[in-house]
């Protein structure tokens, strides 16, 4: 008969599993520091020695690394999605944002849809509670914090699809967006017109979410990043616009 007798769980490997799905479904981050010793164990409810077992197994795994006198800290799963080449290929050319907001409108949508569908009523309370600190952050006349909230919301929308898969693809993605690879945020909250735009669009985002409108929600997001991309492509050419008024400028202030 194929059958062997069940061999009871190390309390280490239980801990290992455990820490695995934290980080497998995006609630341990990297960069993260975790607990101390003392206080992991006892919200685990093991011992340090089995507590170390695991920590030991998981940094093998790659999945965790110890910064001498700093504690151990989720490492870095997600890496660079592109060589530093690439990242600096796409610096230079214009077409590369446009495609990038072009593959965010795709991908964003389709999050936004499965968001709708599978989103748990916690997840959808995240989104509620972001939006809630945007509209505060609306108030001030330094958009830093609204433009970081903006990235909050539009990753939360990716976690509440609950595919794990999508959710750290996107999550390299957005380390370009952060690092201003395609374009700086808050370029698009220079004008407060654009900033109240901005605000109403991800209104409508959230609203659908929170209504379970998979159709409204994929398309408030396609309008938004449409709005985007339409703002971009007059950004870029009025700088364009610009330095050519500059050369005549220049020219005729020489003559």
């Amino acid at each position: 008969m194929p059958f062997e007798p069940v061999q009871p769980e190390k309390l280490s490997t239980a801990v290992t599993r455990q820490i695995e799905k934290l980080i497998l479904r995006g609630i341990l981050r990297p960069g993260e520091r975790l607990p101390s010793e003392r206080e992991l164990s006892e919200r685990l409810g093991v011992s340090r020695p089995s507590l170390r077992e695991a920590i030991a197994e998981l940094q093998d795994k790659g999945l965790l690394s110890a910064r001498p006198g700093a504690g151990i800290y989720v490492a870095d799963v997600l890496g660079s999605a592109f060589s530093d080449a690439l990242v600096s290929l796409f610096a230079d050319h214009d077409e590369a944002v446009f495609d990038y907001v072009s593959f965010r409108r795709d991908m964003e949508g389709l999050a936004a849809a499965r968001a709708a569908r599978y989103a748990s009523d916690t997840d959808l309370k995240v989104l509620q509670t972001i939006f809630d600190k945007m509209e505060a952050a609306h108030q001030k006349r330094d958009p830093t914090d609204e433009a970081r909230l903006d990235a909050d919301f539009h990753l939360a929308i990716i976690e509440a699809s609950n595919n794990v898969i999508m959710l750290h693809m996107m999550r390299s993605m957005y380390q370009l967006l952060q690092r201003g690879v395609f374009y700086n945020r808050q370029t698009m909250f220079k004008q407060r017109t654009t900033r109240d735009m901005l605000l109403d669009q991800h209104r409508a985002i959230n609203t659908a979410l929170q209504a379970r409108d998979p159709v409204a929600a994929r398309e408030a997001v396609e309008a938004h990043l449409s709005y985007v991309e339409r703002a971009l492509q007059d950004q870029h050419r009025a700088d364009k616009n610009e330095k050519i008024a500059r050369l005549r400028l220049q020219h005729e202030q020489a003559r």
